[in-house]
Protein backbone atom coordinates (compact mmCIF):
# COMPACT_ATOMS: atom_id res chain seq x y z
CA UNK A 1 0.00 0.00 0.00
CA UNK A 2 1.13 3.63 -0.42
CA UNK A 3 2.49 5.61 2.25
CA UNK A 4 2.44 8.88 2.67
CA UNK A 5 4.80 11.58 4.87
CA UNK A 6 3.13 14.01 6.89
CA UNK A 7 5.35 16.58 9.35
CA UNK A 8 3.36 17.82 12.62
CA UNK A 9 3.73 19.44 16.13
CA UNK A 10 2.28 18.86 19.21
CA UNK A 11 -0.67 21.05 20.64
CA UNK A 12 0.41 23.14 23.39
CA UNK A 13 -3.53 23.64 24.38
CA UNK A 14 -6.36 21.12 23.79
CA UNK A 15 -9.05 23.44 24.35
CA UNK A 16 -12.24 25.32 22.01
CA UNK A 17 -10.25 28.10 21.42
CA UNK A 18 -6.60 26.46 21.23
CA UNK A 19 -8.16 24.57 18.08
CA UNK A 20 -10.10 27.58 16.85
CA UNK A 21 -6.66 29.69 16.74
CA UNK A 22 -5.00 26.61 15.11
CA UNK A 23 -8.14 26.75 12.58
CA UNK A 24 -7.65 30.69 11.76
CA UNK A 25 -3.94 29.87 10.88
CA UNK A 26 -4.94 27.43 8.52
CA UNK A 27 -4.39 24.20 10.75
CA UNK A 28 -6.17 20.95 11.41
CA UNK A 29 -5.96 19.58 14.71
CA UNK A 30 -5.72 15.98 14.88
CA UNK A 31 -5.59 12.92 17.37
CA UNK A 32 -3.36 10.17 17.41
CA UNK A 33 -4.77 6.66 19.37
CA UNK A 34 -3.77 3.45 19.24
CA UNK A 35 -0.78 3.22 20.96
CA UNK A 36 0.60 3.39 24.52
CA UNK A 37 -1.22 6.83 24.80
CA UNK A 38 -3.16 9.35 23.30
CA UNK A 39 -1.57 11.90 21.25
CA UNK A 40 -3.16 15.40 20.49
CA UNK A 41 -0.96 16.99 17.32
CA UNK A 42 -2.13 19.37 14.60
CA UNK A 43 -0.63 20.10 10.68
CA UNK A 44 -1.56 22.67 7.97
CA UNK A 45 -4.73 21.50 6.19
CA UNK A 46 -2.37 21.35 2.73
CA UNK A 47 -0.66 18.52 4.11
CA UNK A 48 -3.35 16.59 4.46
CA UNK A 49 -4.60 17.66 1.05
CA UNK A 50 -3.42 14.33 -0.83
CA UNK A 51 -5.21 12.24 1.85
CA UNK A 52 -8.40 13.56 2.30
CA UNK A 53 -9.35 14.73 -0.79
CA UNK A 54 -8.50 11.60 -3.48
CA UNK A 55 -9.90 8.03 -3.91
CA UNK A 56 -6.59 6.20 -3.20
CA UNK A 57 -5.82 5.07 0.33
CA UNK A 58 -2.45 5.57 2.46
CA UNK A 59 -0.37 4.51 5.09
CA UNK A 60 0.26 7.68 6.63
CA UNK A 61 4.00 8.11 8.39
CA UNK A 62 3.46 10.56 11.02
CA UNK A 63 6.51 12.34 12.20
CA UNK A 64 5.24 14.55 15.12
CA UNK A 65 8.59 16.35 16.33
CA UNK A 66 10.69 13.88 16.04
CA UNK A 67 8.58 11.19 17.01
CA UNK A 68 7.74 8.41 14.09
CA UNK A 69 5.10 6.15 13.52
CA UNK A 70 2.55 5.00 11.34
CA UNK A 71 -0.89 5.08 10.85
CA UNK A 72 -4.20 5.66 9.21
CA UNK A 73 -7.05 8.01 9.08
CA UNK A 74 -10.49 6.70 10.91
CA UNK A 75 -12.27 9.72 10.96
CA UNK A 76 -12.65 13.19 9.34
CA UNK A 77 -15.29 16.50 10.11
CA UNK A 78 -15.53 18.96 7.85
CA UNK A 79 -17.59 22.31 8.27
CA UNK A 80 -21.42 21.97 7.65
CA UNK A 81 -20.94 25.06 5.04
CA UNK A 82 -17.91 25.82 4.03
CA UNK A 83 -16.49 21.74 3.77
CA UNK A 84 -13.57 22.97 5.33
CA UNK A 85 -11.47 20.30 7.14
CA UNK A 86 -11.91 20.96 10.91
CA UNK A 87 -10.59 17.53 12.66
CA UNK A 88 -8.65 14.22 11.86
CA UNK A 89 -8.54 11.27 13.87
CA UNK A 90 -5.59 8.63 13.26
CA UNK A 91 -5.21 4.73 14.16
CA UNK A 92 -1.69 3.98 15.43
CA UNK A 93 -0.73 0.73 13.26
CA UNK A 94 1.59 -2.26 13.91
CA UNK A 95 3.08 -4.59 11.68
CA UNK A 96 1.64 -7.84 13.54
CA UNK A 97 -2.10 -6.13 14.23
CA UNK A 98 -4.94 -6.30 11.65
CA UNK A 99 -6.83 -2.92 10.56
CA UNK A 100 -9.95 -1.82 9.11
CA UNK A 101 -10.10 0.16 5.69
CA UNK A 102 -11.51 0.93 3.04
CA UNK A 103 -10.49 -0.11 -0.20
CA UNK A 104 -11.27 1.19 -3.88
CA UNK A 105 -12.52 -1.03 -6.47
CA UNK A 106 -10.87 -1.06 -9.85
CA UNK A 107 -12.49 -2.44 -12.62
CA UNK A 108 -10.13 -3.98 -15.57
CA UNK A 109 -11.18 -4.59 -19.68
CA UNK A 110 -14.64 -4.46 -21.47
CA UNK A 111 -17.12 -6.76 -20.70
CA UNK A 112 -18.92 -9.47 -23.35
CA UNK A 113 -22.28 -8.23 -21.58
CA UNK A 114 -21.48 -4.60 -22.27
CA UNK A 115 -20.46 -4.96 -25.90
CA UNK A 116 -23.73 -6.74 -26.44
CA UNK A 117 -26.09 -4.21 -25.49
CA UNK A 118 -26.20 -4.37 -22.08
CA UNK A 119 -25.04 -2.42 -18.74
CA UNK A 120 -22.55 -1.85 -16.36
CA UNK A 121 -24.11 -1.84 -12.77
CA UNK A 122 -21.24 -1.03 -10.31
CA UNK A 123 -22.58 -1.28 -6.89
CA UNK A 124 -19.52 -1.58 -4.30
CA UNK A 125 -16.56 1.12 -5.03
CA UNK A 126 -15.17 0.59 -2.11
CA UNK A 127 -14.80 -2.65 -0.01
CA UNK A 128 -14.15 -2.73 4.30
CA UNK A 129 -10.81 -4.50 4.27
CA UNK A 130 -9.38 -5.95 7.02
CA UNK A 131 -5.67 -7.55 7.38
CA UNK A 132 -2.29 -6.73 8.71
CA UNK A 133 -0.50 -3.84 7.40
CA UNK A 134 1.39 -5.25 4.49
CA UNK A 135 -1.22 -7.65 3.45
CA UNK A 136 -3.14 -4.74 2.67
CA UNK A 137 -3.89 -3.28 -1.00
CA UNK A 138 -3.48 -0.44 -2.59
CA UNK A 139 -7.07 -1.05 -4.73
CA UNK A 140 -9.45 -4.43 -5.37
CA UNK A 141 -8.83 -5.18 -8.94
CA UNK A 142 -11.48 -7.13 -11.35
CA UNK A 143 -11.35 -7.95 -14.61
CA UNK A 144 -14.78 -8.29 -15.98
CA UNK A 145 -13.98 -9.04 -19.98
CA UNK A 146 -15.75 -12.48 -19.59
CA UNK A 147 -19.29 -10.59 -17.51
CA UNK A 148 -22.05 -11.73 -19.10
CA UNK A 149 -25.39 -9.85 -19.32
CA UNK A 150 -27.21 -10.98 -16.07
CA UNK A 151 -23.75 -12.32 -14.77
CA UNK A 152 -22.57 -10.77 -11.42
CA UNK A 153 -19.14 -10.95 -9.49
CA UNK A 154 -19.59 -11.28 -5.57
CA UNK A 155 -18.15 -11.01 -2.83
CA UNK A 156 -17.48 -14.51 -2.29
CA UNK A 157 -15.74 -14.53 -5.65
CA UNK A 158 -12.98 -12.01 -4.40
CA UNK A 159 -12.02 -13.42 -1.27
CA UNK A 160 -8.24 -14.53 -0.57
CA UNK A 161 -6.06 -15.54 2.29
CA UNK A 162 -4.29 -12.53 2.74
CA UNK A 163 -6.99 -10.10 3.53
CA UNK A 164 -10.79 -10.60 4.48
CA UNK A 165 -13.67 -8.70 3.75
CA UNK A 166 -16.16 -7.28 6.25
CA UNK A 167 -19.34 -7.95 3.84
CA UNK A 168 -21.12 -10.82 3.00
CA UNK A 169 -20.36 -13.67 0.52
CA UNK A 170 -23.63 -13.16 -1.61
CA UNK A 171 -22.93 -8.91 -1.95
CA UNK A 172 -22.91 -8.17 -5.59
CA UNK A 173 -19.77 -6.15 -5.76
CA UNK A 174 -20.34 -5.43 -10.05
CA UNK A 175 -22.44 -6.95 -12.73
CA UNK A 176 -24.22 -6.42 -16.23
CA UNK A 177 -27.90 -5.43 -16.95
CA UNK A 178 -30.18 -4.45 -19.47
CA UNK A 179 -31.16 -0.91 -19.34
CA UNK A 180 -34.67 -2.63 -17.42
CA UNK A 181 -33.20 -4.47 -14.68
CA UNK A 182 -30.97 -1.20 -13.97
CA UNK A 183 -34.01 0.75 -13.75
CA UNK A 184 -35.83 -1.98 -11.60
CA UNK A 185 -32.57 -2.56 -9.14
CA UNK A 186 -32.05 1.23 -8.63
CA UNK A 187 -35.56 2.04 -7.63
CA UNK A 188 -35.51 -0.89 -5.42
CA UNK A 189 -32.40 0.86 -3.75
CA UNK A 190 -34.42 4.12 -3.55
CA UNK A 191 -37.19 2.25 -1.71
CA UNK A 192 -34.39 0.60 0.52
CA UNK A 193 -33.18 3.97 1.06
CA UNK A 194 -36.13 5.46 2.12
CA UNK A 195 -36.79 2.58 5.09
CA UNK A 196 -33.81 3.00 6.32
CA UNK A 197 -33.67 6.89 5.70
CA UNK A 198 -33.68 7.62 10.09
CA UNK A 199 -31.29 4.87 10.37
CA UNK A 200 -28.74 7.04 8.09
CA UNK A 201 -29.67 9.87 9.90
CA UNK A 202 -28.90 8.76 13.00
CA UNK A 203 -25.78 6.78 12.04
CA UNK A 204 -24.61 10.66 10.79
CA UNK A 205 -25.42 12.03 14.05
CA UNK A 206 -23.22 9.37 16.00
CA UNK A 207 -20.58 10.70 13.78
CA UNK A 208 -20.90 14.48 14.74
CA UNK A 209 -21.53 12.58 18.78
CA UNK A 210 -18.06 11.04 18.11
CA UNK A 211 -16.29 13.62 17.25
CA UNK A 212 -18.00 16.20 19.40
CA UNK A 213 -16.58 13.20 22.69
CA UNK A 214 -12.66 14.07 21.04
CA UNK A 215 -13.21 17.30 21.71
CA UNK A 216 -14.34 16.65 25.06
CA UNK A 217 -11.34 14.02 25.75
CA UNK A 218 -9.53 16.98 24.46
CA UNK A 219 -10.89 19.01 27.63
CA UNK A 220 -13.29 21.33 25.41
CA UNK A 221 -16.70 21.12 26.44
CA UNK A 222 -18.83 18.99 24.18
CA UNK A 223 -22.24 20.30 24.70
CA UNK A 224 -21.15 24.20 24.14
CA UNK A 225 -19.21 22.50 21.01
CA UNK A 226 -21.03 23.84 17.60
CA UNK A 227 -18.87 23.16 14.95
CA UNK A 228 -21.00 25.13 12.58
CA UNK A 229 -20.09 28.39 14.67
CA UNK A 230 -16.46 27.82 14.54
Amino acid sequence: MKTLAISAKLRKGTGKTDSKALRNQGNVPCVLYGGEKQVCFYAHENDFRNLVYTPEVFIVELDIEGEKCRAVMQDLQFHPVTDKLLHLDFLQIFDDKEVTMTIPVHLEGMSIGIRNGGVLSFRRRKIITRAIPGNLPEYIEINIEDLEIGQSIFIKDLRVDKYSFLAPDNAVVVGVRTARELIIEEEAEEELEGEEGEITEGEEGAVVKGAEATEKAEGEAGAEEKPAAE
